[in-house]
């Protein structure tokens, strides 16, 4: 035997230099000894089949067979000979055959189709499993493999309604599949088919809850949210599930920044459901929407700030024992920091959430980072740094412990201690939420990228330090500091390149103006970073907010319009593209005006 494995492994080097006949000489030999099958087997016939020996590997298979006759790999390795020597009218009649024996036993079928997909021979492995399937009276069975199959061949609405068999078997399954839905359909009209799919399945079985849950779940992904709204509106009536299912919408749709759909959301839970849990869930998060959409319209109006600390102490009043007033009082001591500039008031109110016994640990964890932002604005980067680290210490490897770090990161980044800042990035640009990461991938490009430019720095440490007098809410220091950065010259007089941080500076110059409700000034400089920056990272960042300018800021429906519809033809493949196609029909009408709620 240590014969024969010296001379298996010469073939094998013969066959991955490529001399296939020097190969073919060795493994004919050995093939001779039975026990040598398992060793040569695969290796023999590949070779023969390479080198066109179609007789030789029939022979072969034949003499096999004879000796082990239900071996179902030398069965449709048979076929394939004929498929390979070019018979494909005798290779369909011999594989059709070999499906129809072997129909009725579940783990044959399975193996046949697993050979089939391997050997680009989808469409047979499509045949095994649908005539297995209907021999065996079982529509549900391997709706997974063939959805795989039917995927191979492109033919997604089959792939799409094995998916949706098999979601139906088990609810477990749901996310899975979501998954796999969001991965593969990427086109609209993907999902509007999938869309008008479930909308059949939902009519002709309104008790199959997986389809209600899936037709909420595309809608949403087309941003419709008046439409996932009335879908969900639906599920939780037949569920009873207390307005559970529209809470989840609104939610979605004040990420989306559609604050109009998510305060009818929010209202028609509160009215519907007033005896639930839901009810202040709702309640809050009607006041949380008024905060998002206030934050997007520029200037921020200081009364409505006021207005809204109000509504959040009336909330907390009333319910002063609810978990949901707890994190009201957070969101009040934030708006007190960031929007009227009493940070000590802010200061009060966190720190007393912080040593109520009833706040959990997570958000006691959040309140801690809220401190250590104030005392950042404060100017008191040390305490900052305190808290940050207490989080990441106490939270390793959770969500708001990553949280932590990048803070810490961009703590020493403000710096300019960009090594350290480099440090901590590497570390959250693999194991953290998507958010995270992408927040640490994009500083840590910034460092590499500018520090690759001008090895000292000296661009970056400016910006940088301007970044921290913007956080600081120092807006006009910050401003001067960037007409002084776009000339190359630093606040100490000193000068450099500023080549590798232009499209930066341009980009921060354009939001500091456009907060400040200066629109023209922001439009420029969004002009600018396309004009000498077309290719670069930011420019469809600079388009999409021109369209959102014109479309939120300014009220110009015609210029909004034209600018996304410019947008998606110049860059489809833009993170932004989905929203800019979505706000583009809105404003086209193709939402139809809904009811009041």
């Amino acid at each position: 035997m240590g014969q024969n494995q010296s001379e298996i492994q010469l073939a094998n080097e013969y066959l991955l230099k490529g001399d296939k006949k020097k190969a073919a000489e060795l493994y004919r030999d050995l093939a001779k000894q039975d026990f040598n099958t398992p060793f040569v087997y695969n290796n023999y016939l590949t070779v023969l089949l390479d080198l066109g020996a179609y007789d030789e590997a029939s022979g072969y298979l034949k003499r096999l067979s004879k000796r082990d006759p239900e071996n179902l790999q030398y069965k449709l390795d048979v076929g394939l000979v004929y498929v390979k020597s070019g018979d494909l009218n005798k290779a369909d009649r011999y594989f059709r055959e070999l499906i129809s024996e072997n129909k009725t036993a579940v783990p044959r079928a399975k193996m046949m189709a697993e050979y089939f997909s391997s050997r680009s021979l989808a469409d047979y492995g499509i045949v095994t499993l649908t005539e297995s399937r209907d021999a065996l009276g079982n529509p549900s069975l391997f709706s997974l493999d063939l959805a795989m199959l039917y995927r191979l061949k492109g033919n997604r609405d089959k792939m799409v309604t094995e998916y949706l068999n098999y979601v139906t078997q088990n609810s477990a399954n749901i996310q899975y599949v979501k998954n796999i839905m969001q991965a593969l359909l990427t086109e609209p009209d993907e999902l509007v088919s999938l869309e008008n799919l479930l909308y059949d399945r939902v009519q002709k079985f309104p008790d199959v809850e997986v389809y209600s849950d899936l037709l909420i779940w595309v809608t949403i992904q087309q941003k419709n949210f008046y439409a996932a709204f009335v879908q969900a509106r639906a599920y939780d009536k037949r569920y009873k599930r207390e307005g559970e299912k529209c809470i989840e919408v609104a939610r979605v749709a004040v990420d989306n920044e559609d604050f109009e759909n998510a305060a009818k959301i929010y209202r028609y839970v509160a009215r519907e459901y007033p005896r639930t849990s839901n009810y202040l869930i709702a309640t809050l998060g009607l006041i949380r929407t008024r905060e998002a959409k206030l934050k997007k319209i520029y200037p921020v109006s200081v009364d409505s700030v006021r207005t809204l600390i109000t509504d959040y102490k009336k909330f907390i009043k009333q319910y002063p024992d609810n978990a949901n007033a707890l994190e009201a009082t957070r969101s009040q001591a934030l708006l007190f920091a960031n929007y009227l500039d009493q940070k000590d008031s802010a200061v009060h109110v966190l720190t007393t959430l912080i040593k109520n016994p009833r706040t959990s640990l997570y958000l006691k964890s959040k309140a801690k980072l809220d401190l250590g932002d104030i005392y950042l604005l404060k100017g008191e980067p040390w305490e900052s740094s305190l808290l940050y680290s207490q989080v990441e210490k106490t939270q390793k490897e959770n969500p708001v412990g990553y949280e932590a770090k990048l803070k810490n990161a961009k703590l020493s980044y403000y710096k300019g201690n960009f090594k350290l800042a480099q440090e901590h990035l590497d570390i959250l640009k693999e194991a953290t939420t998507r958010e995270i990461a992408n927040d640490a991938l994009d500083l840590s490009m910034r460092i590499k990228e500018n520090i690759a430019f001008d090895s000292a720095g000296e661009a970056l440490k400016e910006y940088a330090s301007i970044e921290l007098l913007l956080y600081q809410n120092k807006t006009n220091d910050a401003l001067s500091r960037l007409g002084k950065l776009k000339q190359g010259v630093s606040a100490s007089g000193t000068t450099f390149s500023n080549q590798g941080i232009l499209d930066d500076v341009y980009w921060l110059e354009a939001n500091i103006h456009m907060q400040r409700g200066e629109f023209e000034p922001a439009l420029a400089l969004l002009q600018k970073i396309q004009q000498e920056f077309g290719e670069d990272i930011l420019a469809d960042d600079a388009y999409f907010l021109e369209g959102d300018i014109y479309e939120r800021q300014l009220k110009n429906k015609e210029k909004a319009m034209e600018i996304y519809r410019d947008f998606l033809n110049k860059y489809p493949g833009s993170v932004y593209a989905a929203e800019a196609r979505k706000r583009y029909r809105a404003l086209r009408g193709d939402f139809t005006e809904q009811p009041q709620l």
